[in-house]
C-alpha cells in the first residue's frame, strides 16, 4: 500500500474514532463562488519544534529537552485557543523521541524534518485546500503550506513574512536551526534533499518581510540585499498598513500567504515567543496589518509560529510531580 492511501485511510479512521464526518464539517466551510467552484480551508496544527535550536534561551525551564519541545506544546495550546470554526482539522504526525540531536550537512535534525515535511505534503495531497490555517511549530512550519500553495496559484501569489528576523539562513552559516532557513526554503534554496520535497518555490520579488528589527549578523542583512527582498519595520508600520498595500499593489499577485511568527511582538507587551527583540509590533499593530491585507488581496494561507509557553511548560512540569495526577 503506497505511503498516500495508507494516510487517507488512517485519516478517515480517525474520522470514525471521533464520530467526525468530514463532508458534513466541509458543508461548513466551503464558500460557493459558483455552480461549479468552491473554496475548501482546513487547519493545519504542525507543532514541529527540530527546526530550533533554543533551549539555551529558555533558561526557565532546566531541562533542555523540554525546552527545545516547547513549540510541541505551543502549537497544541494554539489550536486549542484558536476560534472552532468548523474547519477541518490535521494534525501533522510529528516525533517526540528523546534523542541525541545532531547537524547532517548544515542543518539540525534533518532526517526528521525530511519525514515530517513528507508527512505533511501527504496531507495536503489528499485534502486539496484552497487555503491553510497552519498552526506551528517553530517558523518552517510554513515552508510546506506555503509553497503546496505556491505550487496550486503559481505567479498569482505573494508572501508577507511577519518577523522579528529575515529566516534566510543556509546550511553552513553559523546556526543550523531550519526555522532560521524558512524563507531561503521557500525561495527553493537550502539543503537539496529537503528542497527536493517541496513542490514549488516563491521568488524573492513576490515577498515582504514586516516587523523586521533583527538580521543577528551583517552576512544576512547583506544576503537580503543579494536577494532583493524588500522589508518594513515596525516603525514603518506603526501608524497605519500603507507602506504594506503599496507593496501589495504592485506585487503582481491576487493571493497573499502570511506568516505570523509571535516574535515579531514587542515584549514590553508580551512575551510569547523565544524570541525578545525589544521595540517590536503590538499585538493591534499585526492584527490590524493582517486584516488590512485581507482586504487588498485574496488570503490563501496564514501561519501563526513560534509560541513558546514557557509558563505553560513550567506548570505542566508542576502536575506531573502531584499525587493522583502521576
Amino acid at each position: 500500500m503506497d505511503r498516500h492511501r495508507f494516510l487517507k485511510q488512517m485519516l478517515l479512521f480517525t474520522a470514525l474514532l471521533y464520530g467526525t464526518s468530514f463532508p458534513a464539517k466541509a458543508q461548513n466551510n466551503e464558500i460557493t463562488m459558483d455552480n461549479n467552484q468552491r473554496t475548501k480551508t482546513i487547519r493545519l496544527v504542525y507543532p514541529q519544534w527540530q527546526g530550533g535550536d533554543i533551549a539555551h534561551w529558555i533558561t526557565e525551564v532546566k531541562d533542555p529537552e523540554q525546552a527545545s519541545r516547547g513549540y510541541y506544546l505551543g502549537a497544541q495550546l494554539l489550536n486549542f485557543l484558536a476560534p472552532d470554526n468548523g474547519q477541518e482539522t490535521y494534525t501533522v504526525p510529528v516525533a517526540t523521541d528523546k534523542i541525541g540531536r545532531k547537524v547532517t550537512d548544515g542543518v539540525l535534525d534533518k532526517e526528521a524534518l525530511i519525514a515530517q515535511t513528507r508527512a505533511a505534503l501527504d496531507i495536503l495531497k489528499i485534502t486539496h485546500p484552497d487555503k491553510i490555517v497552519t498552526l506551528g511549530g517553530e517558523c518552517s512550519v510554513s515552508v510546506v503550506p506555503f509553497t503546496y500553495l505556491a505550487d496550486k496559484y503559481k505567479d498569482d501569489l505573494a508572501m508577507v513574512w511577519i518577523d522579528a528576523h529575515p529566516d534566510i539562513t543556509l546550511p553552513g552559516d553559523a546556526y543550523a536551526g531550519y526555522h532560521a532557513m524558512a524563507v531561503t526554503a521557500c525561495m527553493g534554496l537550502g539543503d537539496k534533499q529537503l528542497v527536493s520535497e517541496l513542490p514549488m518555490k516563491i521568488d524573492p520579488s513576490k515577498i515582504l518581510f514586516v516587523g523586521l528589527r533583527d538580521w543577528e549578523r551583517d552576512e544576512i542583512k547583506a544576503r537580503q540585499e543579494q536577494y532583493g527582498i524588500q522589508h518594513l519595520t515596525p516603525k514603518d508600520v506603526r501608524e497605519n498598513s500603507d507602506a504594506v498595500r503599496q507593496w501589495l499593489q504592485s506585487c503582481g499577485a491576487s493571493k497573499v500567504v502570511i506568516h505570523f511568527d509571535m516574535d515579531v511582538l514587542d515584549p514590553a507587551e508580551i512575551i510569547a515567543a523565544v524570541g525578545v527583540v525589544p521595540d517590536g509590533m503590538k499585538i493591534a499593530e499585526v492584527v490590524r496589518v493582517i486584516n488590512d491585507i485581507g482586504q487588498e488581496k485574496d488570503i490563501v494561507g496564514l501561519t501563526v509560529a513560534e509560541p513558546m509557553p514557557r509558563t505553560a511548560i513550567r506548570i505542566k512540569n508542576m502536575l506531573e510531580q502531584l499525587p493522583l495526577l502521576k
